[in-house]
């Protein structure tokens, strides 16, 4: 056995027991893999595995490993990271959800791009609410939050939210399905509980969980606290793929 297909054993048991603790159903738990500066060999690894979602924080290297793997029928790139709108172009037709919608501003690019692209239906994606991303070209996007209030952080405010929402709705290529947010770093992963929670609380109060029914939310330390929280996605790295080899060119400000 190679030490993805261990380390993935490992991840699916927590999830597993995280979710029985939690007295959910186990199907409206899925796994992202963050890939992020992982060869293109290990998310092949990975995929012989049963892993089909994929998360990458950049643009250009999301767009490099789409034409690498291309012979992988229906795997999914989720982008994960921040995206500046002049960077949208090059993604659209290539990613299965974006997870990063912070703004006005880039629902409206993100909107028109996806338009112009006119979204492959495999590249689609459905998550836990009504299907109806398999059967149409709307993009599944996320609004990213900055429950932590942390400056080095992205994501809009929660008073923002709303018009953040509204403006996805407005666009029709796109369709809103849920919140998604990197709370604070804390050793002690309990403490990300409040952060969890108060992601929930506001989504239900934009909204409601059928039709915004995705919360992407928990890593490899708090996954447990997310799902205890009502986490529909856990992404989870290093944990599974071991150590990011370092990047050899500049970190760019598409991501984190």
């Amino acid at each position: 056995m190679s030490s993805i297909a261990r380390r993935l054993g490992e991840i699916r048991q927590r999830i597993a027991r995280a979710v029985q603790a939690a007295g959910r159903n186990p199907a409206d738990v899925r796994l992202l893999a963050v890939s992020k500066l992982q060869p293109s060999a290990a998310i092949r690894e990975a995929y012989a595995e049963g892993v089909r979602d994929f998360g990458e924080n950049y643009v250009q290297e999301l767009v490099r490993k789409s034409t690498e793997l291309a012979d992988l029928p229906d795997l999914r790139f989720h982008l994960i990271g921040h995206v500046q709108s002049n960077k949208v172009k090059s993604l659209v037709g290539r990613v299965s959800a974006v997870h990063s919608v912070d703004s006005v501003r880039l629902a409206e690019e993100l909107g028109k791009r996806a338009i112009a692209a006119e979204l492959p239906l495999a590249k689609c994606w459905s998550g836990v609410g009504p299907a109806v991303a398999a059967t149409s070209r709307q993009l599944p996007v996320f609004i990213e939050v900055n429950v932590g209030g942390e400056a080095q952080k992205s994501g809009c405010e929660p008073s923002a939210v709303v018009a953040v929402l509204e403006a996805i709705q407005a666009q029709p290529s796109l369709r809103a399905v849920g919140l998604m947010t990197v709370p604070p770093f804390f050793d002690d992963p309990t403490l990300s509980r409040p952060y969890f929670h108060r992601l929930r609380e506001l989504r239900d109060a934009v909204s409601n969980a059928a039709s915004l029914p995705e919360l992407s939310m928990g890593m490899t330390l708090d996954l447990e606290e997310a799902i205890a929280a009502g986490a529909t996605i856990v992404r989870v790295g290093t944990a599974i793929f071991g150590e990011r080899p370092a990047r050899d060119v500049p970190l760019s400000r598409e991501g984190p």
